[in-house]
């Protein structure tokens, strides 16, 4: 379990289509206390909307933090512990020496990351894990709202 000086977030993206209409959620606990976040685009891909759901979560930190993130995209976790460093020193090119996809939002993440102690922790989607739940509907729910507005 976390201690009680630990923020914990949790985070999803979603998509219809891939690209399509897609959606993110954030849910923030500190102690007792809750907060969730969450929005959507129109055209977009579900590995932007998991971006967006972390940086939303960093950004929404109103000092320096140690921060437990978990998230559901592998893309996401990888992303950060693995990837990230190599893109860097290689000037945003992957291995391949082709641009990094979703750059923009990697540099984002990194700046958002960087004023936090941040521990990124995976689990299974779609599992029974009752935040990755919560936050899975919110993000679905974000999309509803868009098309519902008139979106599509």
């Amino acid at each position: 379990m976390t201690d009680k000086k630990t923020v914990e977030i949790y985070t999803d993206g979603a998509c219809r289509g891939n690209p399509g209409p897609g959606g993110w959620a954030v849910l923030m606990r500190y102690g007792a206390h809750e907060k969730e976040l969450s929005g959507a685009e129109l055209l977009t891909t579900n590995n932007r909307m998991e971006l967006r759901a972390v940086i939303a979560g960093l950004k929404a930190l109103k000092r320096r933090s140690r921060v437990r993130l978990t998230t559901d995209s592998q893309y996401v976790q990888k992303g950060v512990s693995e990837w990230l460093p190599d893109w860097k020193a290689r000037h945003w090119r992957t291995a391949g020496k082709k641009p990094v996809k979703n750059e923009d939002l990697w540099r984002e993440l990194d700046e958002a990351a960087g004023r936090h102690e941040v521990r990124f922790e995976w689990v299974r989607g779609h599992a029974g894990h009752p935040e990755n739940e919560r936050v899975d509907q919110l993000a679905n729910a974000a999309i509803d709202r868009l098309l519902a507005e008139g979106g599509a």
